[in-house]
Parts: structure tokens; C-alpha cells; sequence
């Protein structure tokens, strides 16, 4: 094993449309706990899943800006300090991403190995994770492309394939050159390939070191490079976050690191990874992995089956009773239900492009929305009033603010609040309430160790949330 920093580096951006309506471009499948018996979220668990690998360091995680509080959040629950959070302002793809990795991690560390992880694939065996990325270390120190094909198991057209220059052996760990990448092939073809022990599944997941793959990057695509380097020159530090300059970034090709360079390197290196892994690419590859009951079924929440066959029933709140059905997906959230056949739950996607066209707010957001003090839940609302669930985290409070088009009451039902009111002062406990009239300036701060939880009812004739004119902010958020 070699003695050179590891710096994981999660690619955190996707909105994850398959896995509607649980994942939704507010809140996607990265930052949701999907498997009943672990509890972290599958941003949680790929660090995790690393972190043990002997000279490992704290990730540099790149995201969408919307989501930095998320990410922040998540990996203090789990009392991680990223090397990074780089923010994108919009999403250019694989390529662009890297390289910005790449570019900040050798402020960190000298040429370290960096390992591309998505932040949104499950790994069943993390010891056999651990090993094959320990010996990949092995040809990123020769100066190779390293990537990790999956041992296929079945005839799948979701995912891409590597064809290797020699055939796999069986418990071996040896890599091979890289002859060629597939796109998604057709069914005729994946059967062909799994009975050639040349081909794996693509898993996205590199490791090399950031000088090699600069060099290859500058080769075939200098303007990523370029791009890149001004976007990072006129950055900006915002708490915990890196902000790179938008109108650079904006210039960048959105082009993949597989079409851009592993298509046309030749230091690639492909090892075979046989650890359980998957990338829950829609709801029937959750169901394929999920624990089942002896008729095949997967039940998750308040879900009650009878002569029910290999289905994934899934509630969130309320109760689900199935009878009499088969291969049937139904999930049910606060807003929305899908009932699917689960052979078309690749199909999901195409919803969510349909409600996004039809301006259907469902399509992308919860109703629970998640900030960096706590979160709000929408409970009931109409045009000229609405009722909110507010949760501050102990500590944390919101923006110094007032409201032009609405007044506010505030009902505490759990914990201790401090509420600023113009010049007033309040400390409120339960059962206790107050009054924000329009256009009072006003702050809600959670005083107390655990979490407060209030009762808004809002009421006026506009409810939106860009109602809001800060004056302070913990959060740097006054411009935003």
C-alpha cells in the first residue's frame, strides 16, 4: 500500500427523477437514507465507506449551490470536516467537475491520489471495496487512469460496459488495459457481453493522481482546463464553501471524463470490483437489493400486504394497503403517490419531465424544505394563507428579516424560542405565541439544547418565499 494522501472526491451533483417521488431536485436520492437498516444518507455512506482506507483524508465534495447546507449538514452529523465544498452553478458534467477537483486538491497535498466517487451508489462489502481501491493505488502510482468495472451478473442495458484488453479471473484483483467503452447497449448484445469475461459494467468510480489526469485533460480538451482555472482564480470562500466565478464556469464544455478522456487515453486501466455495488438507478434496482419477504415483497413504513407478490410498497406517512396485486411499485410521500409497474420503473424520469413541462411544483419539490438552521414543512395552504411546521436546530437561528406582503404567528409546540420583534425581546416555551405584524423587522432563534419546533400560520396576499429582505444572516445569505 502506498504512503501517498488519498483525497476522495464526491460528485454530488443529479436530481435523481428515477427514484420520484422520495428524490426530487430539492432534496435528490444522494441525500435520502434508502435501506431501512442504515440510516445515513448515501452521501454519508460513501465517505464513509472510504474513510478507513489507510491514509484517506477528509472528501472535497463538489455540489449544486442549493443543496451546500445539505451537504454541510450531512457531514457534520457525521463530525467530518471536508477538505472542500466546491459549489457549481450549474452542472457541466464530469469533466469540469474533476478537473476543479483536481485544481484544488493540489493546494492540499502534493500530486495525492484522487478517488472520484458518486455520491449515490451502495456498496454492500466495503472491506472488498477497501481492497480493490488499495490495489488501484498501485497503477495511479505508475501513472495510470484507473477505473473500476463490476463483475456483471445479469444482461443489463442500464448501464455502460468496459471491455478489458485480457479476460477477468475469477478472485483476482489484477487490472487490465482499457480497450474500449459502450454506451448502453441493447438486450441482444449485454447477453453477449456477459458470457465474455473482457466486459464489466462502467461504475464511474477513478482513481489517479491529479498531475496524470491534468496532463491527458489539457491533451484532448485544454478549454476544460482554462475554463476551469479562471472560474477557480476568481473564486470566492462563503463560510464553508468555495463559489467559483459563474460567468467563467458558464464558458466551460459540458462534456463527461469518459467521452473526453477515457475514450481516447491510452492510461486507462480497468479493475474488477465485485463488492455488491450498485447506483439504485430506479425503483426496481432498490427493490432487487432490498431485503424481501417470502413472497418477494419489499414493505418499508406504514404498509400493510395481503396476497401480495413481489412488489415495493413504501410509505413515508400514510398507510399503504395492498391486496391482491404483483410486481407493482407504490410509493407514497406527504404531496404525492406513485403507483407503477415495476417493470417501467425506468420510465419514472419521463413523469417527472412531464410535471416539470406542466409546471406541476410536485415534480421537483418536497414539501418539507430543508435550511441551514432546520426545516420547514407546509402543512395546509390556500392563496392568502398557509400553516408551516418550523424546525430549528439547537443553537442556530434565522435571518434578521421582515416581509412586505405578510404578517406571521408564531405558536411554539416543543422547545424554547427567542423571538426578535422590532426592538422587542421575547423568550416563548410552550403552548406559548406571538405576533409578527407586516413589515416588522423580526428573528426566530432556538435558545434551548434540543430542537424547537414552532407553528407558523402565515396570512396576506403573497406568500412566496422571495418575500424576504435580510438584514443579518449566519449564512451569508443576504444576497441570496
Amino acid at each position: 500500500m502506498n504512503s501517498k494522501v488519498i483525497i476522495p472526491v464526491i460528485l454530488c451533483g443529479g436530481s435523481g427523477s428515477r427514484l420520484w417521488p422520495l428524490s426530487r431536485k430539492s432534496l435528490p436520492k444522494q441525500f435520502l437514507s434508502l435501506n431501512p437498516e442504515n440510516k445515513k444518507s448515501l452521501l454519508q455512506q460513501t465517505y464513509q465507506r472510504v474513510k478507513n482506507i489507510k491514509n484517506c483524508s477528509g472528501p472535497i465534495i463538489i455540489c449544486n449551490e442549493e443543496h451546500r447546507f445539505i451537504v454541510a449538514e450531512q457531514m457534520r452529523e457525521i463530525k467530518i470536516k471536508p477538505t472542500a465544498i466546491i459549489l457549481e452553478p450549474f452542472g457541466r458534467n464530469t469533466c469540469p467537475a474533476i478537473t476543479l477537483a483536481c485544481l484544488e486538491a493540489i493546494k492540499y497535498s502534493k500530486d495525492p491520489f484522487l478517488l472520484i466517487l458518486s455520491s449515490d451508489h451502495i456498496v454492500q462489502s466495503e472491506k472488498k471495496f477497501q481492497e480493490v481501491i488499495s490495489k488501484g493505488t498501485n497503477y495511479a502510482e505508475q501513472g495510470r487512469i484507473v477505473t473500476f468495472g463490476i463483475i456483471p451478473k445479469s444482461p443489463q442495458t442500464g448501464f455502460g460496459y468496459i471491455e478489458s484488453e485480457y479476460p477477468f479471473k475469477e478472485n483476482s484483483l489484477d487490472g487490465h488495459n482499457i480497450i474500449r467503452f459502450i454506451e448502453k447497449p441493447d438486450l441482444k448484445t449485454a447477453k453477449k457481453f456477459i458470457k465474455d469475461r473482457k466486459f464489466v459494467w462502467n461504475s464511474g468510480i477513478f482513481l489517479f493522481q491529479p498531475s496524470v489526469i491534468l496532463k491527458e485533460i489539457q491533451k484532448f480538451n485544454p478549454e476544460i482546463i482554462k475554463c476551469c482555472k479562471k472560474s477557480l482564480s476568481n473564486k470566492e470562500i462563503d463560510l464553508d464553501f468555495t463559489r467559483i466565478n459563474q460567468e467563467e464556469f458558464s464558458k466551460c464544455p459540458n462534456l463527461s471524463i469518459d467521452f473526453s478522456i477515457m475514450e481516447k487515453t491510452d492510461l486507462g486501466t480497468v479493475l474488477p470490483l465485485d463488492a455488491g455495488w450498485d447506483d439504485i438507478g430506479s425503483w426496481e434496482s432498490l427493490w432487487q437489493i432490498s431485503k424481501k419477504d417470502s413472497k418477494g415483497n419489499v414493505f418499508q413504513g406504514n404498509v400493510i400486504g395481503e396476497k401480495t407478490e413481489n412488489c415495493y410498497l413504501r410509505s413515508e406517512n400514510r398507510l399503504i394497503v395492498g391486496l391482491g396485486i404483483k410486481d407493482l411499485i407504490t410509493i407514497e410521500t406527504r404531496d404525492a403517490i406513485l403507483v407503477a409497474d415495476k417493470q417501467k420503473s425506468q420510465d419514472v424520469k419521463d413523469i417527472v419531465s412531464l410535471l416539470k413541462k406542466s409546471n406541476i411544483p410536485e415534480g421537483l419539490t418536497h414539501k418539507k424544505v430543508y435550511r441551514p438552521w432546520g426545516n420547514y414543512l407546509s402543512l395546509v395552504e390556500d392563496s392568502k394563507w398557509q400553516v408551516k411546521l418550523i424546525s430549528v436546530n439547537p443553537g442556530e437561528k434565522l435571518s434578521l428579516q421582515r416581509h412586505k406582503f405578510r404578517a406571521e404567528h408564531w405558536v411554539v409546540v416543543e422547545g424554547v424560542a427567542k423571538v426578535e420583534i422590532d426592538k422587542k425581546v421575547l423568550i416563548l416555551e410552550d403552548n406559548q405565541s406571538t405576533f409578527i405584524p407586516v413589515g416588522a423587522k423580526h428573528r426566530l432563534s432556538n435558545c434551548g439544547k434540543e430542537i424547537l419546533n414552532i407553528i407558523e400560520v402565515q396570512s396576506g396576499t403573497y406568500l412566496g418565499e422571495d418575500d424576504i429582505e435580510r438584514f443579518e444572516d449566519n449564512y451569508g445569505r443576504l444576497n441570496s
